[in-house]
């Protein structure tokens, strides 16, 4: 489904114990952003009938079903560098992304 990198793996549990230390990672994705569409990362310790839930590395990882289709095959990384931390995101549906890496288009989803 999604690979997430040692780097990120540790970038996420990291900010989760500044948040709540047992919320789980939401990553979604919603209209928006210069080319569409952008990533939303967030802590949440609530799980909906609409969520399905992942073990990915350690970290629980919830995905809503409406974005399911469109992360099928993402993976994410965390690097720094002279400009500072972020997260990066490789996805396989992306057909092109603005310069802030955050927002994309993308090809028609492949349901799962």
């Amino acid at each position: 489904m999604i690979h997430l990198s040692p780097a990120a793996i540790s970038e996420i549990g990291r900010l989760q114990l500044k948040q709540q230390p047992n919320s789980l990672f939401r990553l979604a994705i919603k209209v928006g952003g210069c080319s569409g569409w952008f990533y939303d990362m967030s802590f949440d310790q609530n799980v909906t009938m609409n969520d399905r839930v992942f073990d990915v590395s350690g970290i629980q990882v919830l995905i809503d079903h409406e974005s399911l289709n469109y992360l099928n095959g993402l993976a994410l990384d965390y690097s720094e560098d002279l400009m500072g931390g972020g997260f990066r995101f490789h996805n396989p549906q992306s057909i092109a992304t603005c310069g802030c890496g955050m927002s994309f288009s993308m090809i028609t989803p492949i349901s799962v």
